[in-house]
């Protein structure tokens, strides 16, 4: 049986991944902060090896990894928002980059060599010229956040312990990706929330937006936990590899697609507290070096998961208001 450790394992894609590794008859660790949120993995809490540890710390990274002893590790954990990686620049690079030296520290200790997926995103490539796209992973590194800055340092790091230290770890840029579960403070997400609560009779019909003019591939998060099983299963270490759709949409498109679920009439309305103080206007990949490494392909059309993320935040919420009335 694969030992799997997963890291972020409570959070959106972490949940997700823990659903279809435990199909796959893996034994599953995973790490909870103190008083962090089970919402997401309720219905997985009897099936996991809980432990609880902070990754910023060394020596509790150590011992964990050490008495664990994985076959493969999953490095989801991070702050993974872009707005809050202005307002706690610290906090974003500490829990980033600090958090992953130390997960990298503790396996070059141990007596075998793990697999290690280290997540990365999209965002490190920045702000991207059309002439450019679709995005291979030789294009240029730009940070223009201190988020990609931080998955920059993440990207360096797993260079220098594959190339000093021979540790097996393949770094994966995940394009955008969303489903049931997603955080309401990322756009698709906070749409589908809000046209949620106009269903429900919570809220006025009015969908707050930031920037809808932006342009990203879509993938559901069911088929970013297969590519990232696949990653480890057969993809070269020391190697960056790009995964996202060729399901191409601004943001307005993919809201509009969303509408297209509801019989209430909205009203859209620009928040700029929703506005970042640097977009990434265009974020489309080349995933065929990752395609001709796997075999993968997205399969879950963008329509059925903006309906499923839609579905999920009116459960959420009717079960929400039905245990306050």
């Amino acid at each position: 049986m694969t030992i799997c450790l997963i890291t972020g394992i409570t959070g959106f894609v972490g949940s997700h991944l823990a659903d279809l590794l435990l199909k796959e008859k893996c034994e599953i660790h995973g790490i909870k902060r103190y008083r962090s949120s089970l919402e997401n993995v309720a219905h997985l809490q009897n099936d996991i090896h809980w432990w609880e540890c902070d990754l910023t710390d060394a020596t509790a990274v150590q011992d964990m990894v050490k008495k664990i002893n994985p076959d493969e590790i999953y490095h989801l954990a991070a702050q993974s928002y872009v707005p809050p990686s202005w307002t706690n620049p610290h906090a974003t690079l500490i829990t980033n980059i600090i958090g992953t030296l130390n997960i990298f520290e503790a396996v070059r200790n141990l007596k075998k060599n793990p697999r290690i997926l280290n997540c990365s995103s999209a965002e490190v490539y920045g702000v991207v010229q059309p002439e450019e796209c679709p995005i291979k992973e030789t294009n240029p590194l730009r940070p223009v956040n201190i988020y990609s800055l931080s998955k920059i340092g993440q990207d360096l790091l797993a260079n220098v312990y594959h190339a000093s230290y021979g540790l097996d770890v393949i770094t994966t840029r995940a394009f955008t990706h969303t489903g049931p579960r997603r955080n309401e403070v990322f756009a698709l997400s906070s749409f589908a929330k809000q046209i949620a609560e106009i269903e429900l009779g919570l809220t006025e019909p009015v969908v707050c937006v930031g920037n809808l003019d932006s342009v990203r591939t879509i993938t559901d998060v069911r088929d970013m936990v297969k590519a990232y099983r696949m990653a480890l299963q057969y993809c070269d270490g020391g190697e960056a590899y790009n995964i996202g759709s060729d399901q191409t949409f601004s943001i307005r498109n993919a809201l509009n697609l969303m509408l297209k679920f509801t019989k209430k009439e909205v009203t859209i309305k620009v928040d700029q507290s929703r506005l970042r103080p640097a977009e990434t206007p265009l974020q489309i990949p080349d995933s065929s070096k990752f395609v001709k490494k796997t075999g993968w392909k997205p399969e879950i059309p963008v329509e059925k998961t903006m309906k499923d993320l839609l579905a999920y935040w009116k459960e959420k919420l009717s079960n929400e208001h039905c245990a306050h009335a």
